[in-house]
């Protein structure tokens, strides 16, 4: 029987969790709850926790705490983030975790369950790998493989990228370009930003989002500009300016279609 925890300080949240899991996975999955990440923690070395569902905002320890000690007590579970949190910061420090997912709430019941649907299979070929292999990495002289080697063995290979389990990736990429395309970005900054180098960042982001770095953000500035454009009384530079100092000259040509 598979072992997950919930831990989430607001008891409704948890009740409502637990039996929508319980009414999918309740033949065959072992539900245990905790209230904040202390006591995630005493409840996760207790009874050997295989998929683990944590609120990021919770008293005494928060969320990401309690991930940070949980990957270093048991570097194959599966930690899925469930949070109001729309933070980039949050967001990078779940990838550093290696987290499986970083859902937002209010969240869909199709989507939680698809993402514990397949953090199951995962426990599930964790629990059939040989001991030697599950433990090759703490072997005294082990190679230890560098960040986007990580990177690259939690996300999974090519045919999973345009899966669930980028879009931790995706949050951030979507954040980071939220916050600074006024500004002068580019693929290289925003890849450092994420913490992946330029090549490997490119290949991702174009399985990702099916289209270069450059077309998004373009597409995203002239997306905020149309928006800008539809209030009365704007002055056409401002908006450039704005939105990014490439644009001015477009948004003069065609601000009145985009106005209609």
């Amino acid at each position: 029987m598979y072992r997950l925890m919930i831990a989430e300080d607001e008891m409704i949240e948890r009740i409502v969790l637990k039996k929508m899991l319980l009414k999918k996975f309740g033949e065959e999955c072992q539900v245990f709850e905790a209230q904040n990440g202390n006591e995630a923690i005493e409840i996760f070395k207790r009874e050997d926790i295989q998929v683990v569902i944590l609120d990021i905002g919770m008293p005494g320890m928060n969320g990401i705490q309690a991930a940070e000690i949980m990957r270093k007590e048991k570097k194959d579970c599966c930690i899925i983030f469930l949070t109001a949190y729309d933070r980039f910061d949050y967001a990078k420090k779940a990838i550093s975790i290696r987290a499986m997912e970083y859902l937002l709430k209010p969240y869909s019941q199709k989507e939680v369950l698809n993402v514990v649907e397949e953090a199951l299979r995962i426990a599930d070929k964790q629990e059939d790998k040989p001991e030697e292999i599950k433990n090759h990495g703490e072997e005294e002289g082990a190679e230890v493989p560098d960040e986007e080697e990580n990177a690259h063995q939690t996300l999974g290979d090519e045919s999973d990228f345009s899966g669930s389990r980028l879009s931790v990736l995706t949050a951030m990429v979507e954040e980071y370009i939220r916050s600074n395309y006024m500004n002068d970005i580019s693929m290289s900054e925003t890849a450092r930003a994420v913490g992946y180098s330029e090549p490997y960042f490119c290949r991702m982001f174009k399985l990702q989002f099916g289209q270069s770095f450059t077309s998004y953000l373009s597409e995203y500035r002239v997306r905020e500009a149309k928006k800008l454009l539809a209030q009365p009384n704007v002055i056409v530079k401002e908006v450039g300016v704005r939105v990014g100092t490439w644009i001015p000259i477009i948004l003069q040509k065609f601000s009145n279609a985009w106005k209609e």
